[in-house]
Order: C-alpha cells, then sequence, then structure tokens
C-alpha cells in the first residue's frame, strides 16, 4: 500500500515525498485499472483542497484496498489489488520489486565502457524506424532487452524469494525454491507461447504446463520451482520480443497513410504491427512524414503504441484513444493527438508543439518546444531539455468527450502547469516556463466529425480565458470601426483586397501558408490511403 512503499521509499531509501509517489503512481498506471476506477479516483483527487488532505485521501484509499489480503502475495493471474471504490492504491509487492529494479535498464557502466563490453554494442544493435542499425535508444531496441534480461535473470528471481531461501550473503543455494506467487510477478516482464503458436499466455500458465514441468522443477507438493532448473528452463526459451518495433518494421502492414513529397529523398514510412501481433495492443510506426499535414481517426489507432519518428515541418492529427505515444527527433512540426492512456514521452525534439490530453506527459532533451496539456499528474522534465512552454489544453474535436472518458480521463485534476523537474536539473526552473497569456490562442481542428464535444473540455484559468475574451473584443471593435467607416463600393473592394494582401503575406512569414495548403485534399490518383 502507498503508506508502507512511503515509509521505505523516505524513511529507508532517502527518496523524497514527490519521487516516492512518481515511482507508485507510475507503476500502478501500467497495471490498467479500468476506466472508471480511474474516473472515481480523479474525482476524489480533485476534491482535496490541500496537500494534507490529498496525502490523507492517499492513505485512506490505500488502506481501504489492502483490507482482508495480503497484498504482498498476489494471486495466480492478477497483477494489483483493486477494490470498487477508491481501493486502487495498492499494488502487488514482487511486481512493483522488479518493476523499481528495471529501472536500471538505462544506466551507462563507467568501468564496462572502459573495458568495451558497455552499450552501444554490435551484437545488440537492432535497426531503426529507417530500417538502418542504431543504438541510441534502449528503450525501442528489443535486443537490449533481452540482453539487460539474460544478464540480470539471477538477480530478480532472487529478488521475488522468500527471505528464508537466502544464505547469509543474500544469495540462493541450490537448494532454494521458487514459490509460485514469484513465478506470477515475473510474469509481469515475460510471456510465451507453447510450439511456436501464435497465441501469447502468461509465464505462469507456461510453466504449468505438464511437458516443462520437468524442466522448470515444479514441485506439485510445495507448489514451488527448483530455483536453478526454472533459471535454466527460462534461459533455453528466452528470446526477443517477436511483437516488438523491430518486428513492426520487418513484418508489420504499411500503411500509406502519408503523401510522398517530390523533390524530397525522404521516403515516408509508417507501419502497423496490427497483423502480427495477437490479443494486446497494436504498435503504430511513423517515419520520415515531410512538409504535409496527416489526419487520422482510425480503428487501427485505437488503443495502440505510436511512436513519431524523424518527422519534420509536418501537421499531424490522430484524433483517436491512444494508448501510449512517444515523439523523437522531430522538428518544427505539431502533434495534435486524440487522449492517451498512460504517457506521451517526448524525446530529442526541436520546436515542436504538442497538443494533448494524457495521464502523464515526460520530455528529455527537447529545445523550444509548446505543450498545450491536459494532465492528471504532473509533467516530468528529464535531463537535457531547454526553453520549455507549457500552456492550457485548448482545443476539440466532436469525440474527444468520448475518448476521453473511454481511457479514465476528467478535466480534474489538471497539472499542467506543475512540472517535476527529475535528475541533475531537478533545482533548475529556468528550463521552462508558461506560456504568457498574450501569446495564447485558441486552437481550431480543421475537420468535421460526428460527435457531441462541442467545445474546449473543463475551464481555462481566468488569465488565459481573460486573453481570448480580449482578442475577441478586438475583433468586434475591427468589425464594427470597418462597418461604421461608411466606405463607398469601390472602396471596400480596395480595402478587401488590402487586407488579403497583408493576411497571406502574414501566412508566409509565420509559416502558415504551408499548413492551409497541405489541407488541400490528395488528388483521387494518390496513393493516401484511408487506413
Amino acid at each position: 500500500r502507498w503508506p508502507r512503499w512511503r515509509h521505505i521509499a523516505c524513511g529507508k531509501l532517502q527518496l523524497g515525498r514527490g519521487p516516492a509517489w512518481l515511482y507508485f503512481q507510475l507503476f500502478h498506471s501500467l497495471v490498467q485499472p479500468d476506466s472508471p476506477a480511474r474516473l472515481e479516483w480523479a474525482e476524489a483527487e480533485a476534491a482535496c483542497e490541500s496537500a494534507e488532505e490529498l496525502e490523507q485521501e492517499r492513505s485512506k484509499a490505500g488502506a481501504a484496498s489492502g483490507a482482508g489480503g495480503d497484498v504482498g502475495r498476489a494471486q495466480p493471474g492478477l497483477t494489483a489489488c483493486f477494490s470498487s471504490s477508491l481501493g486502487q492504491l495498492s499494488v502487488d509487492t514482487l511486481q512493483f520489486l522488479l518493476f523499481l529494479y528495471v529501472q536500471q535498464l538505462n544506466n551507462v557502466s563507467l568501468r564496462r565502457s572502459l573495458i568495451g563490453e558497455e552499450w552501444p554494442s554490435p551484437r545488440t544493435k537492432s535497426p531503426s524506424l529507417t530500417g538502418k542499425p542504431t543504438s541510441e535508444n534502449k528503450n525501442w531496441n528489443d535486443q537490449e532487452h533481452l540482453a539487460f534480461v539474460q544478464s540480470h535473470l539471477s538477480a530478480m528471481l532472487e529478488l521475488l524469494l522468500d527471505p528464508e531461501q537466502l544464505s547469509g550473503s543474500s544469495h540462493c543455494s541450490h537448494s532454494s525454491s521458487v514459490p509460485f506467487q514469484a513465478v506470477c510477478a515475473l510474469g509481469f516482464l515475460l510471456e510465451g507461447t507453447v510450439s511456436k503458436s501464435r497465441a501469447v499466455r502468461p509465464l505462469q500458465e507456461l510453466a504449468l504446463w505438464q511437458p516443462c514441468q520437468s524442466l522448470n522443477g515444479f514441485s506439485r507438493s510445495s507448489k514451488t520451482f527448483s530455483f536453478p532448473k526454472l533459471e535454466s528452463w527460462l534461459r533455453s526459451c528466452l528470446t526477443s520480443n517477436p511483437f516488438g518495433m523491430t518486428a513492426c518494421l520487418k513484418a508489420g502492414k504499411k500503411l500509406a497513410w502519408a503523401q510522398q513529397v517530390e523533390g524530397t529523398t525522404r521516403r515516408a514510412k509508417i507501419a502497423c504491427s496490427a497483423c502480427v501481433v495477437p490479443q494486446v495492443s497494436p504498435m503504430v510506426i511513423m517515419s520520415q512524414v515531410y512538409k504535409q499535414t496527416l489526419a487520422k481517426s482510425s480503428d487501427t489507432l485505437v488503443g495502440s503504441h505510436v511512436r513519431i519518428h524523424r518527422c519534420n515541418e509536418s501537421f499531424i492529427y490522430l484524433l483517436s484513444p491512444l494508448r501510449s505515444v512517444t515523439i523523437e527527433k522531430c522538428r518544427n512540426s505539431t502533434f495534435v493527438l486524440g487522449p492517451v492512456q498512460a504517457s506521451v514521452h517526448v524525446h530529442n525534439c526541436d520546436n515542436v508543439k504538442v497538443i494533448v490530453v494524457c495521464h502523464r506527459l515526460s520530455l528529455s532533451s527537447t529545445t523550444g518546444c509548446t505543450f498545450y496539456i491536459l494532465t492528471p499528474t504532473q509533467p516530468l522534465l528529464l535531463p537535457g531539455n531547454q526553453a520549455v512552454s507549457f500552456a492550457p489544453f485548448h482545443t476539440h474535436y466532436p469525440m474527444l468527450e468520448d475518448h476521453m472518458a473511454q481511457v479514465g480521463l476528467a478535466t480534474l485534476p489538471n497539472h499542467w502547469d506543475n512540472p517535476m523537474l527529475v535528475g541533475k536539473e531537478s533545482g533548475d526552473t529556468s528550463v521552462f516556463r508558461l506560456l504568457p497569456p498574450m501569446d495564447f490562442h485558441t486552437f481550431v481542428i480543421p475537420f468535421e466529425m460526428e460527435g457531441d464535444t462541442t467545445e474546449t473540455p473543463g475551464e481555462l484559468p481566468p488569465a488565459y480565458q481573460e486573453a481570448l475574451s480580449q482578442q475577441e473584443q478586438k475583433v468586434q471593435i475591427w468589425q464594427r470601426t470597418v462597418k461604421e467607416a461608411g466606405l463607398t463600393k469601390d472602396q471596400r473592394k480596395q480595402f478587401q483586397m488590402l487586407v488579403e494582401n497583408k493576411f497571406y503575406d502574414w501566412l508566409v512569414q509565420t509559416g502558415n501558408r504551408q499548413q492551409l495548403d497541405s489541407l488541400v485534399p490528395p488528388p483521387l490518383g494518390s496513393k493516401q490511403a484511408a487506413g
């Protein structure tokens, strides 16, 4: 439960309360509570008027969810303990330990670097979104995931053992046995198939399959596994994720969503793993979309993990409920996204705008980017960001509120203006600013859709609402001035031409001319498809 983890993290590990809650909440969001439970918790959190009251609510919910059972030992097949009310603040202890352990995936060992063993290594490179080998992002590298698990499997199994199974040096012995609950917890990281079947099954189900029991040392009487046999069996069966990014690029369905811009060597690549991945959220990869507007609301996108890579000078609208979004190495582009159930991560981007309702936003190594967001959690500023601007979410499309309900996101609480700085820059608030109200404008999504949403969900902060009111007032004053000027028909025509010329110059200077031009539908004979 949260109170127990808070005691361990703050009292034993010397973490601040903010980072302690961050780890707990991050893991909690991974176990996919249903949307009604998430909306119920959002309502309770929004009703808290102080930090003390919020902390009491978190602790109370944790106590409610922990009642009646040992949270530290999950039942087979369960990933977390939830109750029908605000009982979603307890998590499976063993799975949470594994979640904390795998955070070291991106650690760099100085010793291994000096002797030439540290990643990147030619042996673990996997194809990038452009089809060329890369070793820049471990989070996307299926081979790196496999190498990490192979290197740390023994330590992870020891982490899940009952204390009496460990020797005085806190290591297992040859006679150590692994409880069934530990194998269930390991299912948080591992799953598989039988005899190359496409049906994906939980690890605990595979471990109990009769032909495997002699290999993994399962004892029916004690409901435990032999530590050395289980480790050997897992190592012999481990393979890289056959449904990851590499598989999506090689075997996924190619989508003709983007136009190929003449006069450029860049070729847009968009692929979907829906035809490859059974029974799990599909992956959609978009790479090298260049100087165009791409707009989609598609069943292909619903619940998908979206990876956007190297898109430049483009306007991309993905107006469906999404599972997660990663935007990497993009420049001078605008991304308008449907509600995102988990996280939006932006890495190594310059001068991009992101407009989204999401559960969590995290940024790393960005420069000059602006985020118009509605989020119930604090935006995370990881190292390397410069000149980040935050502003309140300021647009809508007809299905927006329906899509928000599908992924369990509400209008309150909204922490768009309260980022958390993590890492070496945790005290440097100069890396971000709140967008000045005078620079704030509503954003119009220029597409017709069916649905009931007719305005931006929630209320704008007073300063921003006042700025919009002043803009509307200026327009009204201008229209009244023109109407009362008493111009003749020829003068009105001449004045109209002057205004249109000035407006055209402004479109060119601001780059909005390209955005308007790219809204023109492609010719019927083009290769852009509905998807």
